[in-house]
């Protein structure tokens, strides 16, 4: 059985590109018929988002399942839509899955104890997508309440061929307030980092590169980025902060193996709504949607081949 993040490069490589689409669906940037046509189906505002993000989720997953190798629901969007937002989730995750995507789930999750156990075990799909309530490959997850929280996480990872992704240097522009904090001469994010590579390190499988434990790091923080990658060596990275946040593919580049391994960049709002773009917008405009956000994925790939190891591929 193949770990996590073989399964994945393995996508990598047959898509030729570590582009990773995010799923963030929210109602007043939905395209109006889509809007429409959930609000025709029920008069619950809840069920009526639900409906909607549902029916966009899934045509973004059947327009990016041939040119990338995973996706990244936002769990938080669906969340506040209550039980209709998690039903919908729920089939949009079991759709990716089905088209051969790997599915890394958004959630955040963090907790100790039994707490921790309970929330791995619903998250952490992993290669048998009927192994958990969600059906994820892998699942991000907060390591600040210290290591004995990280721990359930990775033990049923290793077990379920899931993987995991640590919050270790986020894109937002306050992350610098906890995260670069110095303790023992040694900035918070990059302690958090020494623990990601022994965990990951502990779960490498035997001729494999990397362990199943995986590293959040920003785009945003192109330095920290290359230092990072050099701290960190058996850990593989989820990008986020590409685009819209700020963050270029040159910005990226210091995560990747010379194979142009090692790392998926994300890209969610530039993709999913790229209509709304100005260069998008004057050629498809709203009516021809999916052709743009088809045309933003692809703009995605050329960029992170032509300014990263990706061209290796």
């Amino acid at each position: 059985m193949l770990g996590f993040t073989q399964r994945l490069h393995d996508r990598i490589f047959q898509c030729k590109t570590p582009a990773l689409v995010g799923i963030d669906p929210r109602w007043d940037w939905l395209p109006a018929s889509i809007r429409e046509n959930a609000g025709s189906r029920s008069r619950n505002t809840f069920e009526a988002s639900a409906y909607a993000f549902e029916a966009f989720s899934k045509q973004i997953i059947d327009i990016v399942a041939p040119l990338v190798p995973a996706v990244k629901p936002q769990v938080a969007f669906f969340e506040q839509l209550g039980v209709p937002g998690f039903q919908a989730l729920h089939e949009v995750m079991k759709y990716a899955r089905q088209a051969g995507l790997i599915v890394i789930a958004d959630a955040k999750r963090g907790d100790i104890g039994s707490t921790a156990e309970a929330y791995a075990d619903a998250w952490l799909a992993g290669e048998d997508p009927a192994a958990a309530a969600w059906p994820a490959d892998a699942l991000t997850i907060n390591p600040y309440l210290g290591t004995d929280s990280l721990e359930p996480f990775v033990q049923l990872a290793a077990k379920r061929n899931a993987g995991l992704y640590v919050l270790v240097r986020t894109s937002n522009p306050g992350a610098a307030q906890f995260q670069d904090r110095i303790s023992d001469g040694q900035a918070l994010y990059s302690s958090v980092a020494a623990t990601v590579q022994k965990l990951s390190e502990a779960t490498r499988p035997s001729g494999e590169a990397f362990g199943c434990v995986g590293a959040v790091v920003g785009a945003t923080w192109p330095t920290q980025l290359v230092e990072l990658g050099k701290q960190m060596p058996a850990v593989p990275f989820l990008i986020p902060g590409y685009g819209a946040q700020g963050g270029t593919s040159s910005d990226t580049a210091g995560a990747f193996t010379l194979e142009g391994l090692g790392a998926v960049v994300n890209s969610s709002r530039g993709i999913n709504f790229a209509w709304q773009r100005k260069t998008y917008a004057e050629q498809f405009g709203e009516a021809r949607w999916q052709d743009a956000v088809e045309a933003a994925t692809r703009d995605m790939i050329a960029d992170l081949a032509q300014h990263t190891p990706a061209a290796n591929l």
